[in-house]
């Protein structure tokens, strides 16, 4: 197994250095390579990007800002390991609990592993951030007659080729509503562990508002509704 660790990148000079650096820290239990995909950051981003010299990173560069879903999707056609991650460059998730979703797979347990977030008091952005969230997974639940807790996690594991057949055409955070739509529809239920978070506020940088939401929710009613 080699996991390639996809990492999207849009005005995140604050901390793409540290999370770069924590992947590339961490241990784990397969061969990894970090394709980062900068999505057209005009901060300082791409300075920051040109420091690291490692064999495992690889750096692509969009010349204008796509989007969220657009970056991983360049990332995915780039990668070449046998199986990918999606891991933000923000800080809210923690790269040291990768190896947690890999361990299933090796174990011959799961195909695909969701990294499911407990949201408490000293975690959570806001009442209604959780509670958006808590309606399109329940939304999705319903949809698809499955019982996941965490429709829009960063952390989704999966085999490359399986990825790259979802086709995900959504350009921004869309992206993943779509891929765990797509993946229900075709009876690929995620085996979830428990990771852990800390959102950041508005004046941290968090981008996703609510029209993100409303999105995600068509998103998944198109993919139901699809032939």
């Amino acid at each position: 197994m080699k996991l390639s660790i996809l990492m999207p990148v849009y005005n995140e000079v604050n901390t793409v250095a540290t999370v770069i650096k924590r992947v590339l820290d961490v241990h784990y239990p397969c061969d990894v390579e970090l394709v980062v995909v900068d999505d057209g950051s005009r901060d300082g981003t791409a300075e920051v990007l040109t420091q690291f010299d490692d064999p495992r990173v690889i750096v692509h560069t969009h010349v204008g800002n796509r989007g969220k879903g657009a970056a991983v999707r360049t990332a995915s056609k780039i990668a070449t390991g046998t199986h990918v991650v999606m891991c933000d460059a923000d800080l809210e998730y923690a790269p040291e609990d990768l190896p947690a979703l890999v361990r299933p797979v090796l174990a011959g347990e799961a195909e695909v592993v969701f990294g499911t977030r407990t949201f408490g008091s000293h975690t959570a952005y806001s009442f209604w951030y959780v509670l958006g969230n808590k309606a399109v997974t329940l939304f999705a639940n319903a949809l698809f007659d499955s019982w996941i807790s965490d429709l829009e996690t960063c952390f989704k594991l999966m085999p490359l080729p399986t990825y790259r057949e979802l086709d995900v055409r959504s350009k921004g955070f869309g992206m993943e509503a779509e891929v765990t739509g797509k993946l229900l529809k075709r009876g690929l239920r995620p085996y979830e562990v428990p990771i852990s978070y800390r959102a950041r506020s508005r004046d941290e940088g968090k981008k996703l508002t609510w029209r993100d939401g409303v999105e995600a929710l068509w998103i998944l009613l198109k993919i139901r509704l699809a032939g």
